[in-house]
Order: C-alpha cells, then structure tokens, then sequence
C-alpha cells in the first residue's frame, strides 16, 4: 500500500485575517471600526481602557450595557476619577470580579493625578497603572495607539493553538503561544490585527462547531487539516470545585428597609455591600445572626466562583431596631442603588419572595438564631 503524500498547510498570512476583518468587523460600541480607522479616526483611549478592564472574563454582550451605562453617567476619565467610590461600585454590581471595579476608580485618579488625564502609550507605562497587567497593557497599547503589542486572550490561544496542532495543554503551552502569536503578528495595523483576531476567535473560530469554511486561515489550520479543531486548545484536567457553606442574615424592617454592611476591601468581593452573615467554610460555621430576632429559614442560594461553589442558608427575621455598628438601613426603593453583588441579590430576593407571617407567641424558640426581640 503506497503511504499517503502529507498534506503541506499555506503559511498563515496576516494579510488574509486583515482583509477578512475589513469586511467583517463587529460593530462594537467602543470600537472605530477599520474602514474609519483608514481615513485617519483615532479610537479613545479613555473607551479603549474601559472596555478591556469590563471585558476580562466577562463577555461582549454582558458587558454592552454596563459601558454605555458608564460612558453616560462618566463621559470622560476626569469625570469617572472624580465619582464617589461608592457610586461606582454600585454601577459594577452584577459584572462580577469586583477588584476591577476598585482598580477601575484608582487607575482613573492616578491617570488624572500623574499623567494629567492622559493614558500613556507604552506597555510598560500602562503595566504600572492600578488593574492594568500584561495582556489588557498590550491591548490599549495596540487599539488605543498603535504600537506594536502583541495581544493574547482566550481567543488568540484557540486560533493559534489550533493553527499550529499545539499538543502542550494550557496553562503550560502559554509561552509556546506567545512566540507562535509574535511570528505571526503583520508590522502593520498592530491594533486592528488584535481586534481581527478577537473577532475571528468569537465568530468563526469558535469553541464548539468552529465555521471552518468561512476562516480567512482554512487553508493553513493543522487542526483542520486533521479534522480536530475542536479538540484544541489541549487543557490540564481542572480539579473539582470544593464547595462552601455559610448562612446569610436577611434583617428586614417595618418599612422594607434591609440590613446591609460593607465587605473588606481585600478579599472575594472586596468592598462591596452585602447582607450580614456568617463565614464561608467546607463545613456550615455556626449560627451568628447580627441582631436578636425570630430568625427563619427562606430557602438556600448557590453560586459559583473561580475557585470553589457556595451555598448560601438564607434566614430572614422582621426586625425594628438600630443598625449595629458598621451595618445600615437601605431603603427599600433604593436597594437598586446599593452595591450588591448578584450573590446578594440574589439572596435579598429569596429572603423577599418567601416573606411569610411571623411566628406566634406560642412558636417554640429556635437554638442558634439569637434572642426574640424584645416587645
């Protein structure tokens, strides 16, 4: 049996993906697409930073609104360093990852303080600003000026990873990417190459069922050539998420007001509001409401972080007494306002949609639930 002639792959040309992208970008709100970047458009770099820090493991449709959200209330970066923390907390609430939203409103003074209100142009500049690391420095640094940065997402490792039939699994196969994706990248139109890149990975080169026959690259893809595109990029086995219990405390006053307190700046949802409760841990920590009340049980909420699953015991009690000391009343109608997380969100409208009557006098106290309040 005669063997079969290997197949030869065409050289990935830059040129094709530039070509494609000038017929098929998407029109996103920060963006000036390539047709006005041609004759001379200059993309904001006060957008271009905004958008990246929102787009970090969070995706394009998600974060839409948000931007045009911010770019209303804050047109412009003096106006965003000069918002009160709390007010921009309040408009991340529901994006997630909420370091970004606190490094979002230090890098803004610091732009406005150090560099009068003006990003630098540099990779190295930018790295040194508040929430900025090495891939959202060389994403300004590419769209924003130009420069020549090389920009690796998630995208970029599919597409490469699968140009190249790259067998080492992510993590590890990272700097094998970056040398592949730095061959690659054309000396010209650095920033719209990142953002065809981009939009090659979300559109065509897709995780699942990838749109082979529309790629500007088919005719240089390894994996495709194998007929295993979908098998890359190759990955280490994830361990399982371990899973955490706590309780949650929702207090809720005569006039509808909820209980809420100010979490630590560092930490999982540093500096965000939430409802008081109990610490996190693999075995449920014992009862610790904030005030004496006839605590109930309203349900139970889950939700799922980078690193480990939690199930919330939510307990809601009719209370009427001070705040205690670092807590507050949030009214009602302006619990929208608050910087909730969607975990507490989540939490507060479990606690609300199971609000039933009181127990009785004669109701048997509950062990671990705090002292009845006092008539």
């Amino acid at each position: 049996m005669t063997a079969s002639a290997p197949i030869t792959l065409a050289r990935p040309d830059p040129a094709d993906l530039l070509a494609w992208y000038d017929r098929h970008a998407r029109r996103l709100p920060w963006r000036v697409p390539p047709d006005e970047r041609a004759v001379g458009v200059v993309p904001d770099p006060y957008r271009v930073w905004l958008s990246e820090i929102m787009l970090q493991q969070t995706t394009v449709a998600a974060v839409k609104g948000y931007f045009e959200a911010f770019l209303a209330r804050w047109p412009r970066l003096e106006d965003l360093a000069a918002a009160p923390r709390d007010d921009v907390m309040a408009a991340w609430a529901g994006l997630g990852y909420y370091s970004r939203a606190r490094n979002l409103k230090a890098c803004a003074e610091m732009v406005a303080e150090r560099h009068g209100g003006r990003f630098p142009d540099d990779e190295a500049a930018l790295r040194a600003l508040p929430g900025i690391g090495a891939y959202t420095a060389a994403a300004i640094a590419a769209i924003a000026f130009d420069r020549p940065a090389v920009v690796v997402d998630g995208n970029v490792e599919r597409i490469v990873t699968r140009l190249h039939a790259v067998e080492t699994p992510l993590p590890e196969a990272k700097p094998e990417i970056r040398r592949l994706t730095e061959a690659l990248a054309p000396p010209t139109r650095p920033g719209d190459f990142a953002q065809a890149m981009m939009d090659l990975g979300a559109t065509i080169c897709t995780p699942k069922r990838p749109a082979c026959g529309l790629c500007p690259w088919q005719g240089s893809c390894a994996a495709r050539a194998a007929g295993t595109q979908e098998s890359y990029p190759r990955k280490t086995a994830k361990p399982e998420r371990p899973v955490r219990r706590g309780t949650a405390y929702v207090a809720i006053r005569s006039d509808g007001a909820v209980l809420l307190r100010r979490r630590p700046d560092k930490g999982l949802l540093g500096g965000m509001a939430e409802v008081p409760g109990t610490e996190w841990a693999a075995t449920a920590p014992p009862a610790d409401p904030p005030l004496p009340a006839d605590w109930r049980r309203a349900g139970t909420v889950e939700h799922t972080f980078t690193h480990f699953h939690l199930i919330l015991t939510v307990e809601t009690a009719s209370v009427d007494a001070p705040a205690p000391a670092g807590a507050w009343w949030a009214p009602a109608d302006g619990l929208a306002d608050e910087a909730l997380p969607s975990l507490m969100r989540k939490t507060v409208a479990a606690a609300l949609s199971d609000r039933g009557p009181a127990p009785g006098p004669d109701a048997a106290p509950r062990r671990g639930r705090g002292r009845p309040r006092k008539s």
